[in-house]
């Protein structure tokens, strides 16, 4: 019976349908043999299947018909492709259902508890037979040794049927078999030596990581370097052996260094740092004396060089490439911080060893960022370069206070931020602004809120040019960011001036402060005074000058804001009068004498009365005018 051109196409578009599912099918199948592993194969597998060409037969039509057909028929013409179905519309054209909850219980959780009550009843089984001496130390080790190989090659049965999963568990039962029952012969029959069991368990190790790489299975390589790691915990003799022990976790380092380079299984250096860490830690809390220093500072770098090498040499797959630089850059912080942190703890009174540490590590940071610049271009590994370019200026921060002392650790944060400033201005890098903005803070910190001894001279010491450096760096700030800030930085731009204003009225109150001082620790009894009048009458000057200053400044910053047309600066300038106000009316009225008093509010008066003029008579023509500069 013939079919109408409308039944095969229906028939057409059925079978396009099938022949998805068997595609789809197909990637699941070639996924559990450690097959296909990228989606964007399997898509393509996918949409070449859907888009065959088919040519149907079209019947043939009668005259009759054709005549009594309201409209013509199309001649015979391939149908039309059918759209592209992505993966998530595969699956549920496919013919396979999906498996519910039901099905899920039935396959793998019982499956997997079934296994473990087996395992359960048969280690009492063997618990009792021991306890009964039914099978001796050497027969319990062997039992314990053919059951972890057969659970291994029964496991292969599993994963042949595409049971991958259910696989590799069976794997780490018998991984785990064999190191116990490796662990039992030493440590607990003595039947072999420690090093015949190191040996057994070392080519346990490799034997998995073998059939990790072989299989395409980077859990079967986490299993592998879990146990790695812990045979020298599992093995040790209470004695120090610390150059085999680094040695042995150096290879072991070195080879998840080298699965990294060959699958893109960064994840596993994690586990590597992680077990590397607790060996350090578990070794240095018994066996450290500052006799063995060098030798645990060499096996350290050599540590510290295999992570840091792990992120830049990693294979990436492109599909999960930005997931694989987090890791890398979590990573390196933390290599980072465990490394030096290392050191410091063994190198405390020699602060000059730690500045070249300090300055070494930025150094190699600086040039693995350069490094992935290179090697990775492409946008997903931007943050990992940012995270190793942070951390060579974190270090060299670091190195300013371990080498310096004093205002000399302000003057070096200063000038860094100063060079960070001028590079990222250069450049261009944001990151590098960031970091000289936060570098500037550190050193106004320090400069600020960390208390100075009384300087011997007016003007010329220490502190004071240590505030002129801090004075020209934010302005230099100001002055290059001004014209080209965004409208949504212009707070911070303004916070900057409020800064710069702050430091400078800081700078010559201080001197000020200090000159004082000076004076009244030098008060001799003059004749017909006593000494508390002869300082009371310092404290007096050195108030009177203070709000000198205050208003000289303000006024000064009433002028510039006027020359410049910034109306910023002058509402600082309004500010700060007002608070000079306060002052004299509020605090030199009760404490200054007669003379101070009366030049105090001629001063005051005389300055604010000049600057109501140049407002009324506006000579700058500044109403009806918003600000060119400044907020």
């Amino acid at each position: 019976m013939d079919k109408s051109p409308e039944e095969l196409s229906r028939e057409v578009e059925l079978l396009r349908a099938q022949l998805a599912g068997v595609a789809a099918r197909v990637h699941e199948l070639e996924l559990r043999a450690g097959g296909i592993t990228k989606p964007e194969v399997a898509e393509k597998l996918v949409v070449a299947a859907t888009n065959v060409p088919v040519t149907p037969v079209v019947a043939p039509i009668s005259g009759e018909a054709r005549a009594s057909s309201p409209r013509p028929v199309p001649q015979a013409s391939a149908v039309p492709a059918g759209p592209r179905i992505s993966l998530p519309q595969i699956n549920r054209l496919s013919t396979k259902p999906q498996a519910d909850l039901e099905q899920k219980i039935g396959q793998y959780w019982l499956n997997r508890v079934g296994i473990v009550a087996v395992l359960t009843g048969i280690s009492y089984f063997l618990k009792y037979a021991f306890e009964n001496n039914w099978i001796g130390p050497s027969g319990r080790v062997g039992i314990g040794l053919l059951a972890g190989i057969a659970l291994i090659l029964w496991s292969e049965r599993f994963r042949a049927k595409g049971h991958a999963a259910f696989s590799y568990s069976l794997k780490a039962l018998g991984l785990g078999a064999l190191y116990l029952s490796l662990w039992a012969a030493f440590q607990v029959y003595q039947l072999i030596p420690a090093g015949a069991a190191f040996a057994a368990m070392a080519a346990v190790t490799s034997a998995a990581i073998v059939l990790a790489w072989t299989q395409n299975a980077m859990v079967l390589a986490a299993f592998a370097l879990a146990g790695g790691y812990a045979t020298p915990l599992l093995l040790s003799t209470g004695q120090n052996h610390e150059a085999e022990l680094f040695a042995y976790v150096a290879l072991l380092d070195i080879a998840v260094l080298v699965l990294v380079m060959l699958k893109p299984w960064l994840r596993l250096t994690w586990g590597s740092f992680l077990g590397t860490e607790i060996l350090v830690a578990a070794w240095a809390s018994e066996y450290y004396r500052e006799a063995y220093r060098t030798d645990t500072v060499i096996f350290l770098t050599l540590f510290a060089a295999i992570f840091a090498l792990g992120p830049l040499l990693a294979k990436n797959d492109d599909v999960d490439a930005e997931r694989q630089l987090s890791v890398g850059s979590v990573l390196a912080v933390l290599n980072a911080a465990a490394y030096f942190g290392s050191l410091c703890a063994m190198y405390r009174a020699p602060r000059d060893v730690l500045t070249w540490y300090a300055l070494l590590m930025a150094a190699c940071y600086l040039g693995l960022g350069e490094a992935f610049r290179r090697l990775h271009p492409q946008e997903a590994s931007r943050t990992i370069r940012l995270v190793h370019i942070t951390l060579a200026v974190t270090f060299l921060t670091v190195a300013v206070p371990l080498r310096l002392n004093g205002h000399w650790i302000a003057v070096g944060w200063i000038v860094e931020s100063g060079a960070l400033l001028w590079i990222a201005g250069r450049t261009g890098t944001r990151l590098l602004g960031r970091l000289g903005i936060a570098a500037l803070s550190l050193g106004i910190g320090r400069l600020v809120f960390v208390s100075w001894e009384q300087v011997p001279r007016l003007v010329f010491n220490e502190r004071f040019m240590t505030y002129v450096l801090a004075i020209a760096v934010v302005g230099a700030v100001i002055h290059y960011a001004e014209p080209i800030v965004s409208e949504n930085l212009q707070p911070f731009l303004s916070f900057a001036k409020i800064v710069l204003s702050l430091l400078a009225l800081t700078a010559l109150t201080l001197e000020a402060s200090d000159f004082f001082d000076r004076q009244m620790a030098q008060i001799y009894p003059m004749p017909g005074h006593s000494e508390a009048y002869n300082s009371l009458q310092w404290r007096v000057l050195r108030d009177f000058t203070y709000s000198a200053i205050w208003l000289i400044y303000g006024a000064s910053l009433m002028a510039l804001g006027f020359w410049e047309r910034s109306a910023f600066v002058r509402w600082q300038a309004l500010a700060l009068m007002a608070f000079t106000v306060g002052k004299v009316f509020l605090y030199d009225v009760s404490a200054l004498d007669k003379g101070y008093r009366i030049v105090s509010f001629v001063a005051l008066g005389g300055v604010l009365l000049a600057v109501s003029f140049i407002y009324q008579r506006d000579w700058l023509k500044l109403s009806g005018q918003e600000s060119s500069r400044g907020v």
